[in-house]
């Protein structure tokens, strides 16, 4: 009986181990239908569908080639030596695309005022774009040749180099007006000119190139003006100066990669080859939609609906 009883016990186990190693199988079979059950409850996303092949290339197209270029000696572009050239003996507009180099003719013609003693005004319409030029222009130049002068910023306003906004210096020649002294500037520089065009502060840009006195060299910078030539006959009529136009011709030396990042994560180009919406966006845009009605069913079942 003994022998009986444990070989029945041992059975059981046996039978046991068996069963619950077979619930343990049969759960593991269905744990992705759990997990679905889990997200639909919790409202969480579900993981983003395997893309097209034809949508991982032209994302991977969109990508190809971003990242720092190989380090190669700096050669100046033909259009950036023609405008230092002229600056020695006129005003001068430079019309190029962005990112091709137009702030560097301005550095180079402050380096060269630095260096024997004058001394330049470098304004921009913005006080985060003069922030940044302030900053570089102190690494550039070092701190004691730099300051700055904006709305609510007031720095080192006695060195030879300043940084500030287009209303500053406008008011700074407003101020030499009333006390009957010149402006301390040999040159200025007058970056994102076309604002002259702006509705509202473009009489700001107006008024500072009508009052520079005719001795200080005005540098114009800009990417957007489709005029030049009328703008530039213009600043010689209220000036009295010539006014040398030197443009960069071409596109931008670095494209733009217009993409859109949807919600769930993932990335699509922005455009298609033809130039209009990436249908695909469309795509991604109608399958959220849909999803958001089942979250906010599932919000209610599980808060017990709305209070």
């Amino acid at each position: 009986m003994p022998r009986s009883r444990e070989k029945g016990g041992r059975r059981k186990r046996r039978e046991g181990a068996e069963d619950s190693e077979g619930r343990r199988r049969k759960g593991a079979r269905r744990k992705p239908d759990e997990q679905a059950r889990a997200s639909k409850a919790t409202g969480a996303q579900p993981l983003p569908a395997t893309r097209h092949p034809a949508q991982t290339r032209s994302l991977r197209q969109l990508l190809e080639g971003i990242g720092a270029p190989a380090p190669a000696p700096f050669k100046p572009d033909p259009f950036q030596l023609e405008a230092l050239a002229a600056l020695e003996y006129e005003d001068v507009l430079v019309t190029a695309p962005t990112g091709s180099g137009k702030t560097w003719i301005a550095r180079e013609e402050i380096r060269r005022l630095l260096a024997s003693g004058r001394r330049a005004w470098y304004t921009s319409p913005l006080k985060a774009l003069t922030n940044s030029k302030y900053h570089e222009f102190t690494e550039e130049f070092g701190t004691e040749m730099v300051g700055i002068l904006t709305g609510d910023r007031k720095e080192n306003a006695d060195a030879p180099l300043i940084v500030g906004t287009t209303e500053i210096y406008r008011n700074q020649l407003f101020d030499a007006l009333r006390s009957g002294e010149d402006i301390r500037a040999d040159l200025v520089v007058l970056d994102e000119a076309h604002y002259l065009a702006d509705e509202e502060r473009g009489h700001v840009w107006e008024e500072a190139i009508i009052l520079s006195p005719p001795r200080v060299r005005l540098l114009l910078l800009s990417a957007t003006i489709g005029n030049a030539r009328e703008f530039a006959k213009w600043m010689e009529e209220v000036r009295g100066v010539r006014c040398g136009v030197v443009s960069r011709p071409g596109a931008r030396p670095v494209p733009l990669r217009a993409a859109f990042l949807h919600p769930d994560g993932q990335l699509a180009p922005l455009l298609d080859k033809e130039g209009g919406l990436n249908p695909e966006i469309e795509r991604l845009t109608e399958r959220q939609e849909r999803q958001q009605p089942q979250q906010r069913t599932s919000w209610r079942s599980r808060r017990g609906g709305y209070r």
